[in-house]
């Protein structure tokens, strides 16, 4: 069992940034991949990064650039997100897979507004 909670959601002018934080617990050392997913109003789950226990990375094309994702341990995760766009705006999600399994934390709020 692994247990996820996000934190750094905000409300952020256009071109500002954010840092935010996922930190899991329980049995950490079963994860493998972790990552970043966001949901926008009337939109679907998207991907926005993952990263591997050996630190390989994804981006979706939308934040390239613009985002980073990086990794502390095997549990703690972050997304940087620099030049932060409206459409930006969503509930972001952590991600944790093991098993086959993906775990999610509960959300933290981006908003990205003037």
């Amino acid at each position: 069992q692994v247990q996820l909670v996000e934190s750094g959601g905000g409300l952020v002018q256009p071109g500002g940034s954010l840092r935010l934080s996922c930190a899991a617990s329980g049995n950490i050392f079963i994860i493998n991949t972790m990552g970043w997913y966001r949901q926008a109003p009337g939109k679907e789950r998207e991907l926005v990064a993952t990263i591997t226990r050996g630190g390989g990375t994804k981006y979706a094309d939308s934040v390239k650039g613009r985002f980073t994702i990086s990794r502390l341990n095997i549990g703690d995760v972050y997304l940087q997100m620099n030049s932060l766009k409206a459409e930006d705006t969503a509930l972001y999600y952590c991600n944790a897979l093991y098993n086959g399994i993906d775990c999610w934390g509960k959300g933290t709020l981006v908003t990205v507004s003037s």
